[in-house]
């Protein structure tokens, strides 16, 4: 490799990750006078989860009433292992956040008093808005430049090196202050915009003695046409649900959480939006959510009257809860100069076991990016040196080795990457969780880890193709391992061994380590003890 070129430059900052948490970092920080230099695998304003769709939010005026009814419902969904204090600090960070975004020119439709709604964003809008405001506050964007480690010292962070897919060149960033904001893993599962969404934030902060938390509560799938990657399920509310032979499974109305798993771990399912059965219907179905109609239309099938077959696509830890243990209210790490935002931070203070998919995400990917990014800056500016003048090392160890290999040790992306989906797709693995499955198939992927340490194929793909691997492989064995440790069921998470609510663990699970993975007990900062 010695071939590529290596560019350096220096920041106060380094955010990693381009979708809307690492965009409010960006712009937090810069706020706060910091150099801040963006790195995204993909190109800030069009990759992630949020670019292709659309998104609610958690927005209530700010009545004090609303607002804790609110927050003790949510705090009841969460297990118990959501902190009321961190739902009120969303909800008041999203009311002024979203003030901005307006300000700044988005088009939130508004009530017959002319009152803005601003209860929903359009992804393309939305992240078009956050890269020009982006660049407004002086944030050097670095586009299709996936990081592959970080940098380290004795003091902790110290920035990132990457490579650049445009010109096969190699980067580094030097900065006092790093925020991981590169999403959830997906496990490369065709869900609109997930697949730059593979864990590698996780495992770059887990090599630098990052804890992670809730990674037990990943048991999070979304419906999706079986030839398409839409996973936005909203609109089969309207569907009557068939098998194979037309036998009718559910006629309309919301599905309860368990009906399409335990129907498709039996046979194919069809669906046919029938329900929306007038014009009037069906075109509001249509301008309300026009991407989930765009598989069809191509395939040439008419959802209100013809019967297209469905599937669950794995949405991981995106749609899951678990990431970076958070240390305190600026999204601080275990870390030095550490932090981190959106969905690769644990949301558990915010969500507990219950997924926060759609809102909660949403919400919390602008209030941890604006914390994120502000905390950053504070500890980056507040260091006696700049982070040029540090000794620093590359903390990279899996995935990575470059040197030339012996016959056959050449790491094989692509079978171990159908070989972690193995693990984590099954619904009968991990959807129907059992005790004695779940061990078996963490036993399978510990004996997977040991072939990350082979050589890597020299292209820009096959570099970043394999860390992805490393970090698939490490997540799936980070879930499972806290899976096995929660012996209840609570949430996202549930063992058919243990159907029950466990009051005795109403804690959180705390997992470190990567060769040898540690789990430990947190009690919530709220210390009431539910009996459910």
């Amino acid at each position: 490799m010695g071939k590529a070129q290596h560019t350096k430059w220096e920041a106060d900052v380094l955010v990693i990750g381009g979708g809307p948490a690492g965009a409010w970092a960006a712009w937090s920080a810069a706020k706060q006078n910091a150099k801040v230099i963006l790195v995204d695998k993909g190109y800030l304003g069009s990759s992630g989860a949020t670019a292709p769709g659309g998104t609610n939010l958690l927005y209530l005026p700010p009545d004090p009433v609303l607002r804790e009814k609110a927050v003790q419902q949510r705090y009841k969904e969460s297990g118990y292992l959501a902190e009321p204090e961190w739902i009120h600090r969303v909800l008041d960070q999203v009311y002024e956040s979203l003030v901005l975004v307006e300000n700044w020119g988005y088009p939130f439709r508004r009530d017959e008093n002319g009152v803005p709604l601003r209860d929903h964003l359009q992804g393309p809008e939305y992240m078009k808005l956050m890269r020009k405001q982006v660049s407004r506050a002086g944030v050097k964007i670095l586009d299709q430049s996936p990081a592959l480690e970080l940098l380290v010292d004795e003091h902790g962070v110290g920035g990132a090196r990457g490579i650049s897919r445009l010109d096969d060149t190699e980067w580094e960033v030097r900065a006092n202050a790093v925020v991981i904001a590169t999403g959830g893993c997906a496990f490369l599962s065709k869900g609109l915009g997930c697949n730059v969404l593979t864990g590698e934030g996780l495992l770059m902060a887990s090599e630098l003695g990052a804890e992670l938390s809730g990674m037990e509560f990943t048991r999070q799938y979304a419906p999706s046409t079986a030839f398409g990657t839409v996973t936005r399920g909203r609109l089969l509310n309207w569907a009557t649900y068939t098998s194979e032979d037309g036998t009718v499974l559910q006629a309309g109305g919301p599905r309860a959480g368990d009906f399409l798993p335990s129907m498709l771990s039996k046979g194919p399912v069809y669906a046919v939006l029938n329900h929306a059965d007038t014009e009037e219907k069906q075109q509001i179905l249509r301008k309300s959510h026009a991407i989930f109609f765009l598989p069809l239309d191509r395939a040439g099938i008419d959802p209100f009257k013809e019967r297209f077959p469905l599937t669950l696509r794995y949405e991981g830890t995106v749609r899951g809860t678990g990431g970076i243990r958070l240390t305190d209210e600026s999204c601080a790490s275990t870390v030095p100069g550490l932090y981190a935002a959106g969905d690769a931070a644990t949301r558990e203070r915010v969500t507990g076991a219950k997924s926060g998919g759609g809102a909660f995400n949403a919400s919390w990917a602008i209030s941890s990016g604006t914390w994120s990014g502000a905390g950053a800056a504070k500890h980056a500016l507040a260091q006696n040196r700049s982070a040029g003048e540090r000794d620093l090392r590359p903390a990279g160890r899996y995935g990575l080795v470059q040197e030339e290999p012996p016959t056959g040790s050449v790491l094989d992306a692509a079978a171990l990457v159908k070989a972690v989906q193995q693990e984590v797709f099954p619904l009968d693995i991990n959807y129907f969780r059992s005790e004695p499955v779940l061990r078996q198939s963490l036993e399978r992927l510990n004996g997977l880890w040991a072939s990350v340490q082979g050589a890597v194929t020299p292209t820009v793909q096959g570099r970043v193709r394999s860390r992805e691997v490393a970090a698939m492989i490490a997540t799936a064995r980070w879930m499972y391992t806290a899976a096995l440790e929660r012996k209840e069921t609570r949430g996202l998470h549930m063992f058919q061994e243990y159907p029950e609510t466990d009051p005795k663990q109403q804690v959180r699970l705390i997992v470190s380590g990567i060769d040898e993975i540690r789990v430990r007990k947190e009690k919530p900062s709220t210390q009431e003890v539910v009996v459910q």
